[in-house]
């Protein structure tokens, strides 16, 4: 199938992403509005060259702490939320679980319960116009230590929010071992709160282990290492703990992966374990959803009949009811036997 096909059929197909950070879905007008009304001057092609350079977790990190610090008031939230909007109905993305991280915002003097309700309300106003659900995930990033994670899991106790299902750890992963935030994980179980976290992308099996062990995860983010460990393969493929899997971005940050090629992807869907295809960070990888299949499909030898099963991996790995599941998963069905008759 050539790629202008492909892409049109596959954007016909309703999808869920579950690995996306909300600042990161911005497109690049967006970024150039912050930056003159952050700077009070035009983003040069060299600003903008230079804000998105990088080649490794950290740098990638410190890149995304630059556009963060770009926001001036709670209001610039708008045009995240428009931009990921736009961005969900492009690639064909009914559901979708996306990370926020406060910390940065809070630090500026943000207001969290501000936050909050413009986030509510433009999630609702974005499933209202294109009828998308959109829920989100606390990142409480290893870069800043426990006793912040600590500090905005307590906002999120204190300040109830439906569209909040639960946590995630993220952050530079050789900083921050998983084992050290247990309490706040703990915590959020407790509470009834989900559990996520990014292991296994820039560090080796042990960070993913510690993730399911310390804080009991339910997905995890990129696992990328997993393959070093038969073991931890199978223990993944045996309890279908879901992987968020993102392509172009572990490429970009070139740890373990250096080309498209290479990426242990395809080990891993052969091996039974449960994977998902994920964009990470959109504006920052410059990628989006479709082309993360197109790569599946035309450099990592997968057939149609498993770019199928990736999409209806997307659904079950969701913190959706086991109903929503199947009933959006028959929808995957429907669509795909529909446009395969055109």
């Amino acid at each position: 199938m050539k790629e202008t096909e492909f892409r049109l059929f596959l954007a016909g197909i309703p999808k869920a992403e579950i690995h996306i950070h909300i600042e990161a879905v911005m497109s690049i007008s967006s970024v150039r509005k912050l930056y003159k009304k952050h700077y009070g001057k035009e983003m040069s092609s060299r600003d903008e060259a230079e804000l998105f350079l990088y080649d490794d977790l950290d740098g990638f990190i410190k890149a995304f702490l630059s556009v963060q610090n770009l926001f001036e008031s709670v209001s610039d939230f708008t045009c995240v939320f428009d931009d990921l909007a736009e961005y969900l109905v492009k690639n064909g993305v009914v559901y979708c679980e996306a990370f926020f991280a406060p910390t940065a915002f809070l630090r500026k003097g943000f207001d969290y319960g501000e936050i909050m309700s413009l986030f509510s309300e433009k999630i609702a106003e974005i499933k209202k116009k294109y009828n998308c659900i959109v829920k989100l995930i606390l990142d409480v990033s290893r870069t800043f230590g426990y006793e912040n994670a600590l500090k905005n899991y307590e906002l999120l106790r204190r300040y109830p929010c439906s569209d909040i299902i639960g946590i995630g750890l993220g952050g530079s992963e050789q900083k921050g071992p998983a084992r050290e935030f247990e309490p706040v994980f703990a915590q959020a179980h407790r509470d009834g709160f989900h559990a996520v976290a990014h292991a296994g992308e820039d560090t080796g099996p042990e960070s993913i282990w510690d993730s399911i062990n310390f804080l009991h995860a339910e997905r995890i983010g990129h696992g990328v290492s997993c393959v070093q460990d038969p073991e931890l393969v199978k223990y993944l493929a045996r309890t279908k703990l879901p992987l968020e899997v993102c392509i172009t971005s572990n490429v970009f940050t070139k740890k373990y992966v250096q080309k498209t090629e290479e990426h242990p992807v395809r080990e891993m869907f052969d091996s039974g374990v449960l994977v998902t295809i994920n964009t990470d960070d959109p504006v920052f990888f410059r990628t989006t959803l479709l082309e993360e299949y197109w790569k599946c499909y035309s450099r990592l030898n997968f057939s149609m009949d498993e770019i199928k099963q990736l999409v209806c991996n997307s659904f079950s790995a969701t913190f959706m009811s086991e109903e929503e599941k199947l009933t959006r998963i028959a929808q995957v069905n429907d669509a795909w036997e529909i446009s395969a008759l055109f």
